[in-house]
C-alpha cells in the first residue's frame, strides 16, 4: 500500500478522469482527511514513526533536504514546480524567509491569472455556447455563467479532493468562501446601498443553500461519502436550476408581458470598476472608438500583431499609476492567454473573427491541453518509444491550421467559428486547472513551512483568493444601482460552489470498485466552519424578513462583526488557544 496508493489522487484528479479506469488495481476506500495533513500510505517503517511531513521543522536544517526527499508523504502529486523541494533543498536555511517571500508573490500571481482566465476568456466562451445553444438568460445563468464564475473555486475543490493530504484545502475554501461571501460581501453590499431584498429569490436560495450546507455536515459527521450522495449532490444542483426555471416561467405568467426582471446572473457585469470593457480580449477590446469609421482591408500581419496586443495605448495614458501597475501584472497572463485560447464574441458583427490568429489557435491550444493534461505527462509519451504525442499533435493541427488559412478569409467568419467556442473553453479550463494545481501545491508548501492545517489555509488564504473576485463584482454592482442583484449573486454563486465543488471533486475520487470516499475531520476547526455557515445562514433567513426584506447599514454591521468574530474563533482553535471536543 506504501508507494501503489501515491499514484491513486494524481490518476483521478480532474484530468486524471479522462484515464482509462481499469489502470488501477482495487484498492480500500480512500481516505481523504477534512482537517490536517496526514500521510496517505506508506510502509511498515514510515507508519511507525508517523513520518508526517510537519515534522520537517522540527528535524535540524542540514537534515531538511533528506526528509523531504525521502519521505513519501512530502511527494507533491501534479504539477510543473516541486514546491517543497524548492524551498528545503534549492534555498540555504538562512534565507528561508526570500523564499516564502518569492512563493507568496507567486501565489498572488497564480490568483491573478485565475482571476483574468475565468473572467475575459473562459465565461465570454461559455456565454456564447450558450448563445449558439439559445439558452433563455436564466437556465444559462445558473449553468453556463455560474461555472464562469465559480471555475477557479470549483477547480480548485476539485484539484485538492484528489489528494488525501490536502482535502482540507477545499472544505476549508468552500466552507470559508460561503462564510465569507454571505457576510462580508453580503454586509458591504448593504453599507454600500441600502436597499429592498427580493424576497422570493432570497428565500429560495437560501434555503436551498442551507440544505446544501446541511448535506455537507451530515457527510462529514458520517466520516464518508458514497456515490449516491455525491450524485445527490449534483442531482440537488440540476432541481436548484429547475426550480429557478420554473420560479421565473411562473412570474412571467403572473406579468404577463413576457419579460423577466434582471435576475441574480443578469445583466453580467464587469468586474473591474476602472477599466469597462466587453468580455473579449483580443484586439477590438482595446481602442474599440479609435477604429475608422470607413471599413479597410488589413494584412494578415497587422491584424495578428493587433490581435495580439493587450494594452490600449491611449487608455494607458490617461489611467492612474496603480491601474498602471496591475495592468503591468496582467499583461504577460493575458498574452498568454491570448496566444493559446480562442474567444468567440456574440455581441460583436465578426464574432471576434480573427483568421491568423484563431489559425494559430488551432495548434497552440491542442498543444496547451496536451502539455497540461496530467502535467506534460501525456504530451511526453512516446508513441511505440519513438514519436511523441505533442509532436503527433503538433503535425495534425498545422495541417488542419494551414486548410483553414487558405479556405477562410479576413472579413468573414465561416459557418463552424461557433467550434472555437468550444476550443477556447477547454484551452481555459485547462488553464484553469493548471493553475489551481499549482495553487493548491504551494498552499500545501506554506502549510508545511509554517505547521498550518490544510483546513485554515483553505478557509483565509484559498477562500479569500477565490472570492475577491466576486467581491469587488458584487460591490461595483451595488454602488452602480444594483444592489438586488448583487445580494442575490452573493447566494447564488457559491449553491454552485458546494454543490458542484464537493459533488465533482468526491465523484472523480470514484470508481467501479472504490465507490467510496471517507471524509475524516480530525480537526475541530471544520465544525466551526460548518457552525459559522450555518449560523450566518439562519442570521439571514430570520433577520431579513424581520426586517421586511429592508436591508440597510445595521444589518451590514452585524454581518461584518460576525465574519470577524467567526475568524478569531477559527485561528484560536486553529492555534489550540480554544479547544472543542469533535463528534
Amino acid at each position: 500500500m506504501g508507494q501503489g496508493g501515491m499514484g491513486l489522487p494524481g490518476l483521478l484528479s480532474l484530468p486524471g478522469a479522462l484515464s482509462l479506469p481499469g489502470a488501477l488495481p482495487a484498492e480500500p476506500p480512500l481516505l481523504l482527511d477534512a482537517g490536517h495533513t496526514v500521510p496517505p500510505g506508506g510502509d511498515a517503517l514510515s507508519h511507525a514513526r508517523s513520518l508526517d511531513c510537519w515534522e520537517v521543522r522540527e528535524h535540524n536544517s542540514s537534515e531538511w533536504c533528506h526528509f523531504i526527499r525521502s519521505n513519501p508523504d512530502c511527494r507533491l502529486d501534479g504539477g510543473f514546480l516541486n514546491y517543497l523541494d524548492g524551498v528545503f533543498c534549492v534555498f540555504p536555511p538562512r534565507l528561508l524567509p526570500l523564499a516564502v517571500t518569492l512563493y507568496a508573490l507567486w501565489l498572488l500571481y497564480l490568483f491573478i491569472f485565475l482571476g483574468v482566465t475565468a473572467e475575459k476568456f473562459f465565461c465570454p466562451n461559455l456565454s456564447a455556447i450558450s448563445t449558439n445553444l439559445k439558452l433563455s438568460h436564466n437556465v444559462a445563468g445558473v449553468t453556463f455563467l455560474a461555472f464562469g464564475n465559480g471555475a477557479p473555486d470549483v477547480f480548485s475543490a476539485v484539484v485538492a479532493f484528489s489528494d488525501p493530504r490536502t482535502a482540507g484545502l477545499a472544505i476549508g475554501a468552500i466552507f470559508g468562501a460561503g462564510v465569507f461571501v454571505t457576510t462580508v460581501v453580503a454586509g458591504g453590499i448593504a453599507l454600500v446601498k441600502p436597499f429592498t431584498a427580493a424576497s422570493r429569490p432570497f428565500l429560495r436560495d437560501v434555503i436551498f443553500y442551507m440544505v446544501a450546507v446541511f448535506l455537507t455536515f451530515v457527510v462529514l459527521y458520517l466520516g464518508r461519502i458514497r456515490l449516491g450522495e455525491a450524485l445527490g449532490y449534483l442531482g440537488l444542483y440540476v432541481f436548484y436550476v429547475l426550480t429557478v426555471v420554473l420560479c421565473t416561467w411562473i412570474h412571467r405568467r403572473q406579468r404577463g408581458d413576457g419579460l423577466a426582471p434582471p435576475g441574480a446572473w443578469q445583466p453580467e457585469m464587469p468586474t473591474d470598476v476602472e477599466e469597462q470593457e466587453p468580455s473579449g480580449t483580443n484586439s477590438g477590446d482595446y481602442g474599440e472608438e479609435y477604429r475608422p469609421l470607413l471599413p479597410s482591408r488589413e494584412s494578415s500581419l497587422r491584424i495578428l500583431t493587433s490581435a495580439l496586443s493587450p494594452l490600449d495605448y491611449r487608455k494607458w495614458r490617461r489611467k492612474p499609476w496603480y491601474w498602471r501597475l496591475f495592468k503591468a501584472f496582467r499583461v504577460p497572463v493575458e498574452l498568454v492567454l491570448l496566444l493559446t485560447v480562442p474567444v468567440v464574441d456574440p455581441d460583436k458583427d465578426d464574432l471576434n473573427w480573427k483568421r491568423p490568429l484563431n489559425c494559430l489557435h488551432i495548434l497552440t491550444s491542442p498543444l496547451l491541453c496536451v502539455l497540461t493534461l496530467k502535467s506534460g505527462a501525456y504530451g511526453l509519451y512516446q508513441i511505440q518509444g519513438i514519436f511523441p504525442v505533442w509532436a503527433l499533435v503538433t503535425l495534425v493541427a498545422s495541417a488542419l491550421a494551414l486548410i483553414i488559412f487558405i479556405t477562410t478569409s479576413n472579413e468573414e467568419p465561416p459557418k463552424y467559428h461557433c467550434v472555437f467556442a468550444f476550443l477556447g473553453f477547454l484551452a481555459s479550463a485547462m488553464w484553469i486547472n493548471a493553475a489551481a494545481t499549482e495553487l493548491v501545491n504551494i498552499l500545501r508548501t506554506l502549510g508545511i513551512i509554517f505547521q498550518l492545517s490544510n483546513t485554515v489555509l483553505g478557509l483565509t488564504l484559498l477562500a479569500w483568493g477565490n472570492s475577491i473576485g466576486d467581491t469587488f463584482s458584487d460591490l461595483t454592482m451595488a454602488r452602480q444601482g444594483y444592489p438586488r442583484m448583487a445580494f442575490s449573486a452573493c447566494f447564488g454563486g457559491i449553491i454552485f460552489n458546494i454543490l458542484v465543488g464537493v459533488g465533482l471533486g468526491c465523484l472523480l475520487q470514484m470508481t467501479s470498485s472504490q465507490p467510496l470516499v471517507k471524509l475524516e475531520p480530525d480537526s475541530p476547526l471544520v465544525w466551526v466552519l460548518a457552525g459559522a455557515l450555518g449560523l450566518s445562514l439562519v442570521f439571514s433567513l430570520v433577520t431579513v424578513p424581520a426586517q421586511c426584506f429592508q436591508l440597510g447599514q445595521p444589518y451590514g454591521v452585524c454581518l461584518i462583526a460576525s465574519y470577524l468574530l467567526f475568524l478569531c474563533v477559527a485561528l484560536l482553535t486553529e492555534f489550540r488557544v480554544i479547544h472543542f471536543s469533535t463528534p
